[in-house]
């Protein structure tokens, strides 16, 4: 946010202003045409389909060490391919992460948005939010949305994060959302996006509570394989432009993406096995 200046180059009054530790009511208090959920068309007027990149599946889902966030690279506007290697996952802190499904333009601004946000909170506060009040700092946010929604232009945020004041076993804990800000927790995976549905398929198929980083990981590629398989907007792992889905953890540690290398070497591994068994992997009995 760029700021007026008073004199002597100081920053303008409002700055010096007693509020509240949302950033985003500052802005909608001060410089509400800088929030990403200002109106962009007159009432009654509603997007083309076909007229803004759209993001597809992303996921999430809990193992031994924490929770993982995941999603594939493509964004489409209609039957069009218009990105193949947009990153839908972000980092909200250090112990929380965010992805996207829906319009991308709106959901970039909002994840900057959500990060300020935080960032801001802590700052004033002292001390950083709790995870269910960064889960219900986010439904309000996407309820401030709901005009774009009803124009279409939807976002719909999948949230991730490590509680570390939850108990030992349960600290990795999933967020989702519905474009009028609905908040439900998900445990222990869910998917947004237009593939979701084959991503969750896989999912409850192949999810063991008690899997490693690296099995985590390789379950979440699989769904986002499947989602590719069956839903034309998601992408799957491009061999050939070397450009593969993102993978994130979150543990006590802290946030962490897979390095490319990591990521790469397990799409690998797994389309392999789908040459063997094109289906891929049996549910474990």
């Amino acid at each position: 946010m760029t700021a007026d200046r008073g004199h002597e180059g100081r920053p303008a009054p409002e700055f010096f202003t007693p509020g509240s530790s949302s950033f985003a009511q500052f802005l909608a208090a001060h410089r509400p045409g800088l929030l990403p959920t200002r109106a962009p068309f007159p009432d009654g007027v509603r997007a083309a389909p076909d007229a803004f990149p759209h993001g597809t599946t992303v996921l999430a889902l809990a193992y031994r060490d924490g929770v993982l966030i995941a999603g594939d690279r493509r964004a489409t506007m209609g039957h069009l391919i218009a990105q193949r290697d947009l990153e839908k996952v972000h980092p909200a802190d250090d112990h929380t992460a965010v992805a996207f499904a829906g319009t991308v333009g709106l959901a970039l601004d909002m994840v900057k948005l959500y990060q300020v946000e935080l960032t801001h909170f802590e700052k004033v506060e002292g001390i950083p939010m709790t995870l269910g009040a960064k889960a219900r700092r986010l439904a309000t946010m996407i309820r401030q949305n709901l005009g774009q929604a009803m124009q279409g232009l939807a976002v719909v945020p999948l949230l991730a994060g490590y509680d570390l004041a939850a108990p030992e076993g349960a600290r990795g804990r999933i967020f989702s959302f519905d474009v009028a800000g609905g908040l439900y927790e998900k445990a222990p995976f869910h998917a947004e996006g237009s593939g979701s549905p084959y991503a969750r398929g896989a999912l409850k198929k192949l999810f063991r509570p008690d899997m490693s980083r690296r099995e985590a990981a390789l379950t979440a590629l699989q769904a986002l394989y499947d989602a590719a398989d069956d839903d034309s907007a998601t992408g799957g792992p491009d061999i050939g432009r070397r450009i593969f889905p993102i993978v994130s953890v979150i543990t006590e540690e802290g946030f962490e993406r897979l390095p490319e290398a990591e990521t790469e070497a397990l799409s690998r591994e797994m389309v392999a096995h789908r040459s063997r068994r094109p289906d891929g992997p049996h549910a474990t009995p």
